[in-house]
């Protein structure tokens, strides 16, 4: 019975293992710890952190396919010598082992051409006043909270408060293993529907956000954009920020012509900085909209938004009754509170499941 067990194991294990490209990335692995091993790296800062991150990733993701394969090779060695005393030992050694390749088959869920890149999530408020900037303050407290309790870091980009509560927009960087392939089921208008607490006779209230996730590209050859379709403003810094911020031309916006596509940064210092955070947000948008386009090229897009209010992914509803589901694979959750405190890796998951191929 064991015997049958570990070889449907070892099949799909090295099924996985191909599909996967373990070597190649063992290959790719390698050779970034002999260019982050050179010292000279560290003459150009951002590219030697871009590098020893991305090495980090593969380490981590490598190491847990190469300490299963040790783990089948030692329960084949176990099983050859035939010993009948280690049957019960074997059978629980071989259960852990099919629970974790399928945990690790889920890495074949992420196939796409940005899923292992880290992400960059824009909430925007929708019509409606303090109720509508409530509700992104919201999401954006979700969003937080998820990435705190599944290792991601999220560096801020952008904030603008709203004048009584919540947020008109934030803008952060995400960090950590398949960032974007994790979030991009979030990318869509996202529903609540709830008693209003700003509202004097408390009367039920429907708002609406808009999350944009987008794959942080940092490399220029990855999206090619022609300078001759770039339009680049600059302006005062507004808020706050120190004297530097707002006494300089340091805030960037910068235009796609032919997509109508804008960009807008101002929290970087320096006007430099803010140039290439906003150029590296908009080649993601491009990146994003040629996704979902279909477009073979940058310069087959058709004008419009990354993201359109049209899309309603998900609903909140906290009145008259408690529900959140998703419109595209009507995964559902009666636990609000628990969602709105960063409980969506079922969401996350029916999404990838229902994708994958």
């Amino acid at each position: 019975m064991n015997n049958k067990r570990l070889e449907q194991l070892k099949e799909v294990f090295d099924e996985a293992w191909n599909k996967l490209s373990i070597d190649d990335k063992i290959l790719e692995a390698n050779h970034l710890e002999e260019m982050v091993a050179n010292p000279d790296i560290w003459k150009n800062p951002d590219d030697a952190r871009e590098k020893n991150e991305k090495l980090s990733h593969l380490k981590d993701f490598i190491d847990d396919w190469q300490i299963l394969r040790t783990q089948i090779n030692d329960i084949s060695e176990l099983l050859n010598l035939g010993e009948e005393d280690l049957n019960s030992e074997i059978t629980a050694q071989l259960s852990a082992m099919e629970e974790k390749l399928s945990n690790l088959k889920k890495s074949l869920r992420f196939t796409g051409p940005y899923d292992h890149n880290n992400a960059i999530i824009r909430i925007t408020a929708g019509a409606g006043g303090t109720e509508a900037m409530d509700w992104a303050g919201m999401l954006e407290r979700m969003y937080l909270r998820f990435f705190e309790k599944n290792g991601f870091r999220a560096s801020l980009i952008e904030k603008t408060d709203g004048e009584e509560a919540g947020i008109k927009t934030a803008v952060y960087e995400v960090s950590g293993t398949d960032a974007y392939g994790l979030l991009k089921s979030e990318h869509g208008t996202h529903r609540l529907v709830r008693l209003s607490p700003f509202n004097a006779d408390n009367l039920r209230q429907t708002s609406f956000s808009l999350v944009e996730i987008l794959p942080v590209i940092q490399n220029n050859n990855e999206v090619i954009i022609d300078e001759k379709d770039l339009r680049i403003d600059t302006y005062h810094s507004g808020g706050h920020g120190g004297q530097g911020v707002n006494t300089t031309n340091s805030a960037i916006r910068i235009t796609h012509i032919p997509t109508n596509t804008v960009v807008a940064i101002q929290n970087e210092r320096s006007q430099l900085q803010n140039k290439e955070k906003a150029m590296e947000i908009l080649r993601g948008k491009l990146a994003q909209m040629q996704l979902e386009q279909q477009a073979e090229s940058i310069d087959k897009l058709r004008a419009g938004e990354s993201a359109s209010w049209g899309q309603q992914i998900r609903n909140y509803v906290m009145q008259p009754y408690k529900l959140v589901k998703d419109t595209r694979t009507k995964y559902e959750e009666t636990d609000v509170d628990a969602v709105l405190d960063g409980k969506i890796d079922g969401f996350i998951d029916a999404y990838l499941e229902m994708n994958f191929q």
